[in-house]
């Protein structure tokens, strides 16, 4: 492959035309004020949207119980937000070609708002889940597209501090979310947790139009490749509803789960096939033909499988069986963004001046040190043995989204950005939803062994168990109480050794990614999307 030489990253997308020009007209970066609010108005939209992938988790029960569901039937409120919002990401490239840069951003957050209050409004489930949906699938180029545009409202010297920027939204936001929804749903009502989008999201499209409006070259014409629509939402639909269901149907032991196996493996293959031999591919797979592109995406991707699917364990460690209410395990979790946005400046500021494969290195190292910390809990563990681990996590958090984007995007041309920004993204946040539902079911599994051998060592003829059951029963306490009793201690012990398990687990696979990320080639010129290797 043949090496070329990228714009900047302050370069527009080509102008309306069959083909991109040679030289892609090039717009200045923003300054002073304009560059605050943009900055602003970027980072509110993105924030918004990934804090709606995880807002409504904690509202379930209060939902279900208004609409008169089972909670089974009310996670169908996240499932379907999470596989129309899957299947748009990766459009991105393919719709910023036909509306525009700024045009389709600005749409994807006014009718995000409008999706928000009609959820917020649905008068039975069936209604909010097709809200849902909507909301979903007009969600998509919101996150890839709030990338290039800052990217492109940076000079490239400063490109690092513009994912320093996004990065921080993108991973406190899932860590807010369960807090400031559970807050809403026991003080409000969960309908606010939908309404609360709509002044946020209005003002984030007015101020994103009145900088940007200017900056956008426009629509072109650009044939829709149907069949590889059609493989996409197949593919992607089914791997969706599979991840998110797999738990709760007890995975392959269940016919509806195999089929959705079946038609997301033979529809990807069709997809794969397809889009790599289309004139006009919805999703320009050949980006990952680009050694820092696979290199870069596969680091973060596995990397935030593994963040996401921890973010989830161990709040539900803590209330589940550590006897902590919904406020203490926020507590306990939300101090980790502190370091990280202490730090993110810094790392943006030198991420053109160090090589990201070193910065990479360093948070792949910290989150495996802090996952090993966290392998050694017990269920003794007080409140601060629990919070420094946490705290320690914000650095590594700093060092991981900006280096690891400077990867992903160094050599690409401007007009290649939306593409690879949707491409990525879309396998990250994939990632995300496979770690959440791997992690989850490995943890009761894991729990399920620990318990049975625990079990083993307390049977009748063992003195503790004996000397246990009587002093339960000398308390007062009827046998099966007792049996109750020392049955609970059990399941809190097997569910600690499991999630210890895979805190271990999870350090193991942190440390080994430091390989993975040097297998990509050095970035040069700048931390966002300078010239770089192939």
């Amino acid at each position: 492959m043949s090496t070329t030489v990228a714009a900047p990253p302050d370069a527009a997308p080509p102008s309306p035309a069959a083909a991109p020009p040679a030289h892609p007209p090039a717009f200045a970066p923003l300054k002073g004020r304009e560059l605050v609010l943009g900055t602003v108005a970027l980072s509110l939209a993105t924030f918004m949207n990934v804090l709606d992938t995880s807002i409504a988790n904690v509202s379930i029960p209060a939902i279900s119980g208004d609409m008169g569901v089972s909670p089974g039937q009310g996670t169908w409120v996240i499932t379907s937000f999470a596989v129309a919002n899957a299947i748009s990401v990766p459009l991105t490239g393919w719709l910023t070609q036909r509306f525009g840069q700024v045009r389709l951003f600005t749409m994807s957050v006014l009718l995000f708002v409008v999706a928000s209050w009609l959820c917020g409004l649905a008068p039975n489930i069936g209604t909010l889940i097709a809200f849902r949906v909507l909301q979903g699938l007009v969600a998509g180029p919101m996150i890839p597209l709030s990338q290039t545009l800052l990217l492109a409202s940076y000079p490239p010297a400063k490109a690092g501090m513009a994912m320093a920027m996004w990065g921080m939204t993108v991973l406190v936001a899932p860590v807010a979310g369960p807090l400031l929804g559970g807050w809403i749903t026991d003080n409000i009502s969960w309908p606010w947790i939908f309404y609360i989008n709509v002044p946020v999201g209005i003002f984030a499209a007015a101020l994103t139009w009145s900088i940007y409006h200017k900056r956008d070259p426009g629509p072109r014409r650009v044939p829709l490749d149907v069949i590889g629509l059609v493989l996409l939402v197949l593919f992607v639909g089914a791997m969706q509803i599979m991840i998110d269901k797999g738990k709760e149907l007890d995975w392959f032991q269940s016919g509806e789960i195999i089929t959705l196996a079946v038609v997301s493996v033979v529809s990807f293959l069709f997809f794969l096939a397809w889009e790599l031999t289309d004139k006009h591919p919805i999703v320009d797979l050949r980006l990952f033909a680009r050694r820092n592109f696979l290199m870069g995406t596969m680091s973060l991707s596995i990397a935030y499988g593994l963040f996401f699917g921890n973010v989830v364990l161990l709040p539900l460690w803590l209330q589940q069986y550590m006897g902590y209410t919904a406020t203490w395990a926020g507590l306990a979790t939300a101090p980790v963004g502190l370091l990280a946005i202490v730090l993110s400046p810094w790392v943006g500021k030198n991420v053109s001046r160090i090589d990201p494969r070193k910065l990479a290195t360093v948070a792949f190292v910290g989150f495996g040190a802090v996952l090993w910390m966290r392998s050694h809990f017990n269920t003794q563990a007080d409140f601060t043995t629990i919070l420094i681990p946490t705290l320690l996590q914000g650095a590594a958090m700093a060092f991981f989204f900006i280096p690891l984007q400077a990867i992903v995007f160094s050599g690409l041309r401007p007009d290649q950005m939306p593409s690879a920004a949707g491409l990525s993204n879309f396998v990250r946040i994939t990632a995300g939803a496979v770690g959440t539902s791997l992690f989850t079911t490995l943890w009761e599994s894991r729990a399920a062994l620990h318990h049975a051998q625990l079990s083993e060592a307390l049977h009748d003829g063992s003195a503790a168990a004996v000397g246990t059951l009587a002093q339960f029963m000398a308390s007062g306490m009827s046998r099966e109480q007792a049996l109750f009793t020392i049955n609970r201690s059990l399941d809190q012990q097997a569910y600690t050794l499991a999630v210890t398990d895979l805190f271990y687990l999870s350090a193991a696979l942190f440390f080994a990614l430091v390989g993975v990320v040097w297998m990509s080639r050095p970035v040069r010129g700048s931390g966002g999307g300078g010239a770089g290797a192939h």
